[in-house]
């Protein structure tokens, strides 16, 4: 089975998180969602996605199955599509799962109406908006900890630590000294060259990814999952953050999701409840207005390249544009425009060409090429998020 992972209207709801990527590139539970069938069709996964992103994330000319980017995947779900023949379409309802053609075939999404319906009744993760990542991180984070792990022998970990509970797994030159882990909450998984500092306390379920670092004192209290190469302290619950980004000091971060190169700056915090324990809204890029999620408990949805100053203090229910530099003091507003400059007084353009010269000295902190692709893209992304910057 060869792979093209497409995006449906969820690379619209899924904004400002999908503006940097096509929808199956989030990061849920441990891998992102591509990573995830790519595990289970033992092959790697091309996309179907904006033209912009097309030079980044590439289709696979010889795939033969196309997969909705938005749905995870599970044994039950993925036989199902094992199954299909050639000229057949996987739905559920109105929504396609996937839908099969000859091998180097390309059929749209609206073309898979003409293909013959089989339907799928099985219970599946689906991601529609931002919150979903962090409300269905912890059932993502335990099958994808069974998935990493189911045959395997975990590494050792020292003795000054104590471990409550055998859920935790240890990959390859990960290092911890006097921590505690409580596995009794969910299972904890420590990837390749991670480090975890003295005094730090972690309850599952927790993943963190490869080359990352948990520093002094940190407390966090599961549901969380920190990508690769990134660095956190403080205090942390529920919460996923994709990789190459820091939260490395004082501060708190619940019920929020950050994005891919992101810093945030010591002593910040985010509401995650309001003082009236009512539901809270999220801006909506599609509708340009504030969509009622149901949730009381919602924090931060930060897309990738944003900086916040020191003492920064995000209300409940902020979302935060790619590449938006926030400082000052007082409460920036619930919706921070992509490419924005400022804080609560006032807001200006961040241009892309100051925006460009920071972006290559972080990457090249990470002895990562800021490349013309990606600047490409973010010079779309600044083309389409125009309308949003009135200021």
């Amino acid at each position: 089975m060869n792979i093209n992972l497409f995006d449906d209207q969820t690379a619209l709801s899924l904004r400002p998180l999908t503006f940097t990527r096509p929808v199956a590139d989030l990061r849920i539970g441990i891998l992102t969602i591509a990573e995830k069938w790519e595990k289970y069709a033992s092959t790697g996964a091309g996309f179907c996605t904006s033209v912009y992103l097309s030079a980044k994330y590439k289709t696979r000319n010889d795939a033969d199955t196309y997969v909705n980017g938005s749905v995870c995947p599970d044994e039950s779900l993925f036989a199902a599509i094992a199954a299909l023949q050639s000229g057949e379409v996987l739905v559920q309802g109105e929504l396609i799962l996937a839908y099969k053609v000859n091998p180097g075939e390309i059929i749209s999404l609206a073309g898979g109406a003409l293909l013959r319906p089989v339907s799928y009744h099985g219970v599946f993760t689906r991601i529609v908006f931002p919150e979903d990542i962090f409300r269905n991180n912890d059932i993502q984070l335990r099958a994808d900890f069974d998935l990493l792990t189911k045959g395997r022998v975990s590494a050792n970990l020292s003795a000054t630590n104590t471990v409550l509970g055998d859920q935790i797994f240890i990959e390859e030159g990960a290092e911890a000294e006097c921590a505690t882990f409580n596995t009794l909450t969910g299972p904890i998984y420590l990837g390749k060259n991670t480090q975890i500092w003295e005094g730090t306390h972690i309850r599952g379920s927790f993943a963190l990814g490869e080359g990352s670092r948990v520093k002094m004192g940190t407390k966090i209290y599961g549901q969380t999952t920190i990508g690769p190469f990134s660095t956190v302290g403080g205090e942390i619950n529920n919460a996923v953050i994709w990789g190459y980004s820091a939260k490395g000091h004082e501060g708190y971060l619940g019920n929020s999701v950050l994005g891919q190169w992101c810093n945030i700056g010591a002593d910040t915090n985010n509401s995650n409840l309001k003082n009236n324990y009512a539901a809270v809204k999220l801006w909506d890029y599609e509708k340009t207005a504030f969509r009622q999620t149901g949730l009381q408990f919602c924090g931060l949805i930060m897309a990738d390249h944003v900086k916040c100053g020191i003492n920064t203090m995000f209300n409940t229910g902020t979302v935060v544009g790619v590449s938006a530099n926030v400082f000052g003091s007082g409460y920036p507003k619930n919706f921070i425009p992509d490419f924005a400059w400022g804080g609560s007084d006032n807001l200006a353009v961040y241009s892309l060409e100051k925006m460009f010269e920071t972006a290559e000295k972080v990457y090249e902190r990470k002895n990562v090429e800021f490349n013309q692709i990606e600047k490409d893209i973010l010079s779309s992304i600044f083309d389409l998020t125009s309308i949003y910057r009135s200021f």
